[in-house]
């Protein structure tokens, strides 16, 4: 909202994290512009694509899909879906930030998935930017489970 969007949907289904982004937004102020809606963001998004709707921006953090390395295939499942919706509600030009932070999903994995999704939804995309954790989350070299937050950063062209 602080880089000049008029409005926000903000699809969670978390509760507690629900609690967090209202508060977040009163002391911010962007209340009256932000709508939070408590929903599967799978099922939400088909609707959203269905209604036509578009977006200059979206932004995908979900929880890590991929706990455990037995869990990979059904974690690459649910990103390349998430992904493919989303991609598909990018107005021209707009831009989709993207991210997962399940620690068996190599940023290489990860881009390819979103390579993948692009091509479903028959979206062509740029990368802008490959994105990490901040410094605040600190990667150990030798603990590689540090290094669990990938990101891309894509543009609709």
């Amino acid at each position: 909202m602080r880089g000049g969007a008029r409005r926000a949907v903000c699809i969670e289904s978390s509760p507690e994290a629900n609690l967090g982004a209202r508060q977040n937004l009163e002391l911010n102020g962007f209340t009256a512009q932000t709508e939070i809606r408590a929903l599967n963001v799978f099922d939400e998004l088909r609707r959203l694509e269905r209604d036509g709707a578009r977006f200059g921006v979206v932004v995908l953090d979900p929880p890590p899909f991929a706990r455990s390395r037995s869990a990979l295939d059904a974690a690459a499942r649910g990103y390349k879906e998430v992904n493919l919706r989303a991609t598909r509600l990018l107005a021209p030009g707009g831009v989709l930030a993207t991210f997962s932070c399940s620690h068996h999903v190599s940023a290489e994995m990860f881009e390819a998935i979103c390579r993948e999704a692009a091509g479903d939804a028959g979206v062509s995309l740029r990368v802008l930017d490959r994105l990490t954790q901040s410094a605040d989350h600190p990667e150990a070299l030798t603990i590689p489970e540090t290094r669990y937050l990938k990101g891309v950063l894509l543009q609709a062209v």
